[in-house]
């Protein structure tokens, strides 16, 4: 009897163990790699969210879009956040719930030329050079290729589109082998800062880009989307300073967190897909 007990209470307390296991809601980026990043980043984020939504959060890292795409569908994340452009092929790949946006200010594409160079507005960049960042980036490559789309400039056919790192792209722009770069305007103000004695504009720029945005596996529980999308709406502020800690997250600064956001909010991303070519939304560009 007494041995009967003991493999009971053995049972029992790995039974308890398994159920808390099981509770604990995983939280990825995807955007950042590696754990340590990931803690330095969004630490006063986790706790502060445990806090708000009365449940166990843990930071779940990835090493790319692809893999938060593998886990979510696995089972083994339930919660990413991801920007704009990636949301798009998520959805395709893993239908996934809309939970809250994450806004970005002052979140918008641009092409910058030199301020004394040949290059006075848009169409003077038909038959030259522009170059842009991170293949798939939002504000780097889909954003600005959309922001000449909309002023006539068809992308690979005005212009010669190249795919530059920006520090790069900005060297040879002050040189005169390209003649404009797409960016956001946290990048503008970066590089106004690296080159104080070089005078730059912009001849084209966007509309503000749809926001970041959290999304949860479609197996997640109703009531644990419910209580995560209410931490925000009740607790935002107190979120938004957590989320600040991190010195890469300092581009929330001054935003809120939106609850009343749809999947066709992002049809402006997916114009951006096929204004550079690309009809389908089941792969990841620049893998």
């Amino acid at each position: 009897m007494f041995r009967k007990l003991i493999i009971s209470a053995f049972a029992t307390v790995a039974m308890a163990a398994s159920a808390m296991a099981d509770s604990t809601v995983k939280f990825a980026v995807t955007d950042i790699e590696g754990l340590e990043a990931l803690q330095q980043e969004f630490g006063a984020f986790e706790s502060a969210l445990e806090k708000a939504a009365g449940m166990d959060i843990e930071l779940f890292p990835v090493n790319s879009r692809t893999a938060a795409v593998e886990a979510m569908n696995a089972g083994h994340v339930d919660f990413v956040l991801t920007g704009p452009a990636e949301y798009v092929v998520i959805k395709q790949l893993t239908d996934p719930e809309i939970v809250v946006a994450w806004q970005r200010p002052d979140y918008f594409a641009q092409i910058v030329v030199l301020a004394d160079g040949p290059i006075k507005a848009a169409h003077d960049l038909k038959g030259k050079k522009v170059t842009f960042g991170s293949v798939g980036s939002t504000s780097q490559h889909l954003g600005p290729a959309q922001s000449l789309a909309d002023l006539g400039l068809h992308y690979g056919k005005d212009y010669e589109p190249q795919i530059i790192s920006r520090n790069v792209a900005i060297e040879a722009l002050i040189r005169g082998d390209v003649a404009g770069v797409g960016m956001n305007l946290g990048h503008l103000r970066k590089i106004r800062d690296a080159f104080p004695d070089q005078a730059f504009t912009v001849v084209a720029r966007g509309r503000d880009l749809p926001n970041d945005i959290l999304v949860a596996g479609k197996d997640v529980p109703a009531d644990v989307v419910d209580k995560v999308r209410g931490a925000f709406l009740n607790n935002g502020a107190e979120l938004m300073a957590a989320i600040l800690k991190g010195d890469d997250n300092q581009k929330y600064s001054g935003g809120f967190f939106l609850t009343e956001v749809k999947d066709s909010d992002y049809d402006y991303v997916r114009s951006m897909y096929k204004t550079i070519g690309v009809d389908t939304f089941s792969n990841f560009i620049g893998n």
